[in-house]
């Protein structure tokens, strides 16, 4: 194989090519031998070159494929970043939300307690305004029925001071005192009929009224049959 000074061979020269490198032969020119030695020593120093530039090239290419890859990773951290704080601000938006409505909704809540309260309350004051009414409407009741009653047994009492026993024969006694027995019973009655009406119940009032009415009514026949069994 013939040298070139050419740039094409220059770039595509090999190692081999340079140990099969051939010269002319000329009168008195380089020693063959010495030639040789160079040209095997150019061509291991150049076929080291060619290797460590070939580690290189494939160093550099993985080097490059790892940089493509830390990119990826870059890019791809970068996006979970971005998704990451646009969850956060998201998540913090959705949690004060949240509070605002707990908040409110307990504010409503407490309101509606406060003013359930308030009602309950003015409910018991006229509640208690009314049995407070009520019962001294009662006492006013009671108290009067008592005193009818003392008025009938003073009654009953100042005829029994005028009254002579002893002017009746037997059968006119057994009836006067049945009669009288027959009264207080009554009376009795009627008292116990009273301390049984309820302080809230108008119509019971009533009705105790009427009947001490008529106990009172049918007690006054007493001085009638003492002032018949007289005459």
């Amino acid at each position: 194989m013939r040298y070139s000074k050419s740039l094409e061979y220059a770039v595509k020269l090999t190692p081999l090519d340079i140990k099969k490198q051939e010269f002319k032969k000329a009168l008195r020119g380089y020693d063959f031998v010495e030639v040789e030695a160079f040209l095997e020593v150019v061509a291991d120093e150049f076929e080291a070159i060619v290797r460590e530039k070939n580690q290189l090239s494939d160093e550099v290419l993985k080097l490059r494929t790892q940089l493509k890859d830390y990119r990826q990773v870059e890019d791809s951290l970068k996006e979970t970043l971005v998704n990451a704080q646009e969850n956060l601000s998201s998540s913090r938006e959705n949690s004060k939300k949240e509070a605002d409505l707990i908040i409110r909704d307990a504010e409503l809540k407490a309101d509606k307690t406060l003013e359930e309260s308030r009602i309950k309350l003015e409910k018991l004051k006229n509640d208690i305004v009314i049995i407070r009414a009520q019962k001294e409407s009662f006492a006013r009741r009671l108290r009067h029925l008592l005193e009818s009653q003392m008025e009938l047994i003073g009654v009953l009492e100042l005829d029994d001071t005028g009254y002579n026993e002893n002017t009746l024969s037997q059968n006119e006694t057994d009836q006067l005192n049945k009669g009288e027995n027959s009264s207080l019973k009554r009376i009795e009655s009627s008292t116990t009929q009273s301390s049984r009406i309820k302080i809230n119940d108008k119509a019971d009032s009533d009705s105790l009224d009427d009947t001490a009415k008529r106990d009172a009514g049918k007690n006054t026949k007493l001085p009638r049959i003492k002032n018949q069994y007289l005459t």
